[in-house]
């Protein structure tokens, strides 16, 4: 992959950039949790997103993706916003940064990955974390932390890519550390690493091959549906929420808020 990246920059913008890669994740307990306020128990795998990105000395972007095989420019005001639906999480990483008083700068990128795309292991999140590392990295002398590292990523699945999601995946590609899982408290953004090292053991990931974009799925929906219960009830998340709480609005709510809600309270 690396070669196949550093060919294709060579070829398509001359001299040599720097590499950068962020990991996918697993979770292995806590699904939903996280934009409920909970705990969640993630590690980082060893599958990446990996770019070559190098200044170019102008205003614009351009970037291409080998593994799409894609090509997008765009500038870095928000009127710019690219139409390609993989070229938003690009432009919206940059535009967070700016929006924090970070500085991006023309650039020209080619990336690839070999963390299955729409199979479950956060390659969306992995695009933006390498993104958001190598602007810090190129243009901001490092500045930005990692915990906001984590956040622009997960604003730039809110504000440019149609998905409300939680911290998690962001957080696992961030600070994801060898042989270790971390349990993050998703309120506080607490979190401790937890030794994972599987001697004589393996952890199987299984691929259905069902291929999914969290902008078209229930995800949202999902998420509504535990925002209503949680309002319901009268606390801010289904963090502090009981079965028995449940069960005594269950006549408040439709049967699919109340499945969606019992299975993140089962979760926690």
């Amino acid at each position: 992959m690396t070669e196949k990246i550093k060919q294709q920059f060579s070829e398509r913008f001359g001299a040599a950039g720097t590499l950068y890669a962020s990991a996918g994740r697993i979770n292995l307990i806590g699904e939903h949790t996280d934009y409920n306020g909970g705990f969640v128990f993630p590690g980082a795998i060893d599958k990446v997103i990996m770019a070559e990105i190098k200044p170019n000395g102008t205003d614009k972007v351009r970037v291409f993706s080998i593994d799409i095989d894609d090509y997008a420019e765009f500038g870095l005001n928000e009127e710019d916003a690219p139409s390609q639906q993989w070229a938003r999480y690009i432009f919206g990483v940059c535009r967070e940064v700016i929006k924090r008083g970070g500085v991006v700068k023309g650039f020209d990128a080619v990336f690839a990955g070999n963390v299955p795309l729409g199979a479950g292991l956060s390659s969306s999140a992995a695009l933006e974390s390498c993104f958001a590392f190598a602007m810090n990295d190129m243009f901001n002398d490092n500045k930005i932390d990692k915990f906001e590292l984590a956040k622009i990523g997960q604003s730039t699945e809110h504000n440019y890519c149609g998905v409300n999601c939680g911290i998690m995946d962001q957080f696992a590609s961030v600070f994801g550390k060898k042989d270790h899982l971390m349990r993050l408290d998703c309120r506080s953004l607490e979190y401790e690493y937890f030794p994972f090292k599987l001697d004589g053991y393996k952890l199987v990931l299984v691929d259905s091959k069902i291929k999914h974009e969290l902008v078209d799925s229930p995800y949202n929906k999902r998420r509504a549906s535990c925002e209503h219960v949680a309002k319901t009830l009268g606390i801010e998340t289904l963090r502090d929420a009981e079965i028995a709480d449940l069960d005594r609005i269950k006549d408040q709510i439709s049967e699919e808020d109340y499945k969606r809600a019992k299975y993140v309270i089962e979760e926690k």
